[in-house]
């Protein structure tokens, strides 16, 4: 039966590559476990759709709808407007400041795309002006924006903790602290990157003019910055359920946007919606085929044949995790992060067991990775949206794109993968 498995993966992948839409690549993959495999697929079909009834899956069109209405309504102006008020004014503090909102926008709606579809527009331009080059500001911008997947909330590690039946909250706290590093890093090379670009800067401000503008611009982003408080604090004060936070996040935003900064009316407020029932709507139809290939897979056994064809090659954890990372730092090439998580999770959780690599790490072994296929091509979802809001060719935006990737975000990677402290300190403060 593995043979087929194999065949079935290999149409899937082969159908990706030609850019097939995803719910007909899981379908294509389907279609030969049922009529190669001789697989049943009408008990599979009613457990399916069963699993789509789970109130766990209801938190990702809440967040999905979230951060659309983030995109129109300008609160991710002013938060972009009070972080730079602290930073704006060093040599790529601009950079920095990119970095940050995208980290704490990530932390509102659970999504990769949000931050260079709400930041982006308004600041790609404005780093031009002040002397980064276009393509650079764009890769900066798309790259930060993958700490949407890692900062909680996030989609990705719902689906995981769902798919795998591992604490949810465990699997938020386990890729908070690799998404700070990441940010942190992202800031430390652009501030070195910075030093070849012809910036122009402004006056350093004085104490109290610092004080002053920080304190006015304080007051605008207050309701803003009220949103990732109460939805975190909601979360991980046992407050809310993830899906409660998510609905209490949709609720803040329409009076907060259409009230207070005034950015939605109902023209964008309807587009908004319509954006995410599309959105929403692809997802859960790759959510149902994607669900039902891994349960057939782990019906045939699939994932313990696999766990004993790598443990033929070795039995080395340091080697089987390398092979493990470029696996799905592969998989994360090809497709987006819900369905490599859909797919592989299941597949590897036993042999990650079995070399004593515990489930809330593993939560962030592939989070760090999957978040990593968004800009790295051919997929590369949100790199490529980064390049049409930045109006640049995808071929400029790649090399720095790539230098970010290598320089800030493989060197996570590996601290995720053998520093198990990294992702499992604060689930275990939490008592997870």
């Amino acid at each position: 039966m593995i043979e087929v498995a194999l065949l079935a993966i290999a149409v899937l992948v082969i159908l990706l590559t030609l850019g097939v839409p995803l719910p007909y690549c899981f379908g294509g993959a389907l279609m030969v476990m049922y009529f190669v495999g001789d697989v049943t697929m009408k008990g599979n079909m009613l457990w399916g759709f069963q699993q789509l009834g789970n109130p766990v899956l209801l938190a990702i069109p809440l967040f999905v709808l979230a951060g659309t209405i983030m995109s129109e309504s300008g609160i991710a102006a002013s938060l972009l407007r009070f972080v730079s008020a602290f930073i704006g004014h060093i040599r790529g503090g601009l950079g920095v400041v990119a970095a940050v909102s995208c980290a704490v926008i990530g932390a509102i709606s659970g999504s990769g795309l949000t931050g260079i579809a709400a930041i982006g527009p308004i600041l790609i331009p404005e780093m031009e002006k002040r002397g980064y080059p276009r393509e650079y500001a764009t890769a900066l911008i798309a790259n930060s924006s993958i700490l949407g997947l890692l900062i909680p909330p996030s989609v990705t590690m719902i689906v995981y903790g769902w798919v795998t039946d591992t604490s949810i909250l465990a699997c938020f706290l386990a890729t908070l602290g690799p998404g700070l590093l990441i940010m942190v890093a992202f800031s430390l090379i652009n501030l070195w990157m910075a030093r070849k670009f012809p910036l122009v800067l402004d006056d350093k401000p004085t104490m109290a003019e610092l004080a002053g503008e920080a304190t006015r611009r304080g007051v605008h982003a207050l309701p803003a910055l009220l949103m990732p408080i109460i939805i975190l604090g909601g979360i991980y004060g046992g407050i809310m359920t993830p899906t409660e936070a998510a609905a209490v996040s949709v609720i803040y935003a329409v009076p907060v946007g259409f009230m207070i900064y005034k950015g939605l009316r109902w023209d964008n407020f309807l587009g908004a919606g319509k954006e995410a029932a599309t959105a929403v709507g692809a997802i859960m139809m790759m959510i149902l085929f994607s669900m039902i290939l891994s349960q057939m897979f782990v019906l045939e056994n699939v994932p313990q044949q696999i766990v004993g064809a790598i443990f033929a090659i070795t039995e080395n954890k340091i080697l089987l995790l390398i092979m493990i990372n470029i696996m799905l730092f592969l998989v994360g090439m090809v497709v987006n992060d819900v369905t490599a998580i859909i797919l592989i999770a299941p597949l590897l959780l036993p042999l990650m067991n079995a070399i004593g690599v515990s489930p809330v790490q593993f939560a962030a072994i592939m989070g760090v990775n999957t978040a990593m296929g968004g800009v790295t091509p051919p997929y590369a979802s949100i790199l490529y949206l980064g390049a049409r809001i930045g109006k640049v060719k995808v071929t400029k935006v790649i090399p720095p794109a790539m230098t970010l990737i290598l320089l800030g975000y493989v060197p996570v990677v590996f601290l995720t993968s053998f520093w198990p402290e990294l992702s499992l300190f604060l689930p275990s403060y939490f008592g997870y």
